[in-house]
């Protein structure tokens, strides 16, 4: 039921926030920009990250030390510090969070994927398709990503879970996602003061902080949950083909 005085009539599933609204209608329509947010960040940081750790791992030499040098920069930063810095510049709008999101975690994504180009292109299968003459394209679409493509699968999946802890923790902050849209973060923000009115309006104000908190916590912990039965999974089939 709602809080308010007079509204016992109104049946809310998951009872009321601060300003008396649906809290399970704030968390479906809060979801879509958590995940789809979050989502969107972590392709862009993989695009990003992999073609620019693909070329210099693969091209090496100055190219490899200029632009490792200039992502050392960025990631000696804390990530949460960074996006502060991003935002207070350049402002809060979702294709600005996206975007900065996306360049923070493809800072990370950068590195992965420039020490698997380097491992990958010392091996024997490579020096093979370099002798039969295949070009640089062909062994990176049939050598190099293949052979990547597991480590870079988990790492999507991490990656993915640290963009919703970001993008949760800016809404927090009250930089992230502004009214009149509404995430998991934002929420938990905004109904921290509702916790002062229990003694006034009973146990449901007291639920909406707890439950989008509850809500970042159990889509993080499935992810995880699910990256690590993926990489079991892989680790067997790559198993059971080298015993064959």
């Amino acid at each position: 039921k709602s809080f308010w005085p007079g509204d016992d009539e109104v049946q809310m599933a998951l009872g009321s926030d601060y300003l008396g609204r649906d809290v399970l209608s704030r968390l479906i329509y809060g979801a879509r920009l958590t995940l789809g947010l979050a989502l969107a960040a972590t392709v862009f940081a993989f695009v990003v990250g992999i073609i620019l750790g693909f070329v210099a791992g693969i091209l090496g030499g100055k190219v490899d030390d200029v632009m490792s040098r200039i992502n050392d920069a960025f990631v000696s930063f804390p990530s949460i510090m960074l996006a502060l810095i991003l935002v207070s510049a350049f402002g809060s709008s979702l294709w600005l969070l996206m975007i900065t999101i996306g360049f923070i975690e493809a800072t990370r994504v950068y590195r992965i994927a420039r020490s698997l180009a380097q491992n990958i292109m010392v091996m024997d299968f490579v020096e093979v398709s370099r002798a039969r003459g295949e070009s640089l394209w062909w062994i990176l679409r049939n050598e190099v990503l293949p052979n990547a493509f597991v480590p870079l699968s988990t790492d999507f999946g991490l990656r993915f879970t640290y963009s919703i802890l970001l993008l949760s923790s800016l809404s927090f902050l009250g930089l992230g996602v502004q009214p009149p849209f509404s995430d998991w973060g934002s929420m938990v923000k905004e109904n921290m003061a509702a916790m002062n009115y229990i003694l006034f309006y009973g146990f449901n104000v007291a639920l909406a902080p707890l439950l989008p908190a509850v809500c970042i916590f159990s889509v993080t912990l499935a992810n995880n949950l699910l990256i690590d039965w993926n990489l079991s999974r892989s680790q067997k089939d790559i198993s059971s083909e080298l015993i064959g």
